[in-house]
């Protein structure tokens, strides 16, 4: 199985395990290179032009108004071809409920017809929120798996729940 594990992930400060801490690597970042390492999949970053700010507080704001605005913010790199790819990882943090809109945008310019999507949220106890009906709604003619919900202040020692849920999923 050809495996892209697309993913969105903000370093700067981060609410985590209730306090507000500096992360120079996102934690989504590193649940998708923990992927990365059991799949031997493909990397992908989804990277807005215009970056969320680094402030936490900041960057709420900023992805608060593109929710409400129903943003699709402009990307810096897309993926040229989608085919090759059987299975798709989706690793996004739960912005207001739902995966960021830069995530929306990656979504809304590939056809997932045909593909598997496995979601992978990583959150700070809002869980997987609406996002996996959104993904559904978003990519209709795509398989979309049940979910992985991982608490960002728990992803070091998150490698047997990835493990498991890629096993379970006949990723690896």
């Amino acid at each position: 199985m050809r495996t892209l594990i697309a993913y969105f992930s903000r370093e700067g400060n981060n609410y985590v395990n209730g306090a507000i801490v500096y992360l120079p690597v996102g934690n989504t970042q590193v649940v998708a290179e923990k992927i990365k390492t059991l799949t031997d999949g493909e990397l992908f970053r989804i990277e807005s032009v215009k970056a969320y700010s680094s402030d936490y507080t900041s960057c709420t704001k900023e992805a608060q108004a593109d929710y409400r605005a129903n943003a699709r913010p402009a990307l810096k790199a897309d993926i040229n071809n989608i085919a090759p790819y059987d299975a798709v990882i989706l690793a996004y943090p739960n912005y207001w409920g739902t995966m960021p809109m830069s995530v929306w945008t990656f979504l809304d310019a590939h056809d997932f017809s045909g593909k598997t999507i496995l979601p992978l949220c990583t959150h700070e106890g809002s869980g997987m929120g609406r996002s996996e009906s959104d993904l559904k709604k978003l990519c209709p003619n795509a398989r979309v798996l049940e979910g992985l919900a991982i608490q960002g202040g728990s992803v070091a020692n998150a490698d047997g729940s990835i493990r498991r849920w890629l096993e379970k999923n006949g990723v690896i």
